[in-house]
């Protein structure tokens, strides 16, 4: 069994969530699982300085900062069809809601970049599991809005503490035709029909225990529906 998993950058506000990319590894490995990292080779939105939150006066490419994560082994996403993985995994970040579609910049209304997009509709074509963790699920509702499919995602809980505005966010993804449902840091969404598992995450007021045993719950369900 092999996984392909999507990155998007190396770092929370720009690139993908380091602690979220590296559990799904430890995750996979624990499991026995073989995997792939893919990333798309074009620049990132931004560079954004993680000690201060400012915008920086530079450029970076999204493949060459993922391979950071992947300790060199990152592939462009324009390599990966179908038939090399057995399920997909899309750790989450800004840097997926702004360099794999542009949910942070935009929210329903910008656009998804094309081979995420592809890619995505053709693992559900074959019946293929995804995995969508904390903004990921986002990158997901758009890659299938113009599909005939209704997936189920969750992106947090509007009950429980979150930086963030989860039920805005809910409804931005109800715009693009999918259905969401409230899940808080313990907790996973497993949308069986289309095999697609969702999981907050950092989306919630969490520890790294607790996104740990939250990545590791999705992990293990999407590897149980292949």
């Amino acid at each position: 069994m092999k996984a392909a998993i999507i990155l998007a950058g190396s770092g929370v506000y720009d690139g993908s969530e380091i602690h979220e990319s590296v559990f799904t590894l430890l995750a996979l490995e624990e499991a026995g699982i073989e995997y792939a990292i893919y990333a798309p080779d074009k620049n990132q939105h931004h560079v954004i300085n993680h000690l201060t939150g400012d915008e920086m006066p530079e450029t970076r490419n999204v493949l060459v900062e993922s391979a950071r994560i992947a300790r060199g082994a990152a592939s462009p996403l324009l390599e990966l069809t179908v038939t090399d993985a057995d399920f997909l995994v899309i750790p989450g970040g800004f840097g997926a809601a702004k360099n794999l579609n542009q949910w942070a910049l935009k929210g329903p209304d910008g656009e998804i970049d094309s081979a995420v997009s592809k890619i995505i509709n053709d693992f559900i074509e074959a019946k293929k599991p995804i995995c969508g963790l904390c903004m990921g699920p986002t990158v997901i509702a758009q890659a299938l809005a113009e599909s005939s499919h209704t997936p189920v995602l969750t992106i947090g809980s509007t009950t429980e503490k979150s930086p963030y505005d989860i039920g805005g966010i809910n409804q931005g993804i109800a715009s693009t035709g999918s259905k969401t449902v409230d899940k808080g840091i313990t907790e996973i969404n497993i949308d069986k029909e289309l095999k697609i598992v969702t999981a907050p995450c950092y989306m919630m007021e969490a520890s790294l225990l607790e996104v740990r045993n939250n990545v590791k719950m999705a992990v293990d369900a999407v590897i149980a529906l292949v």
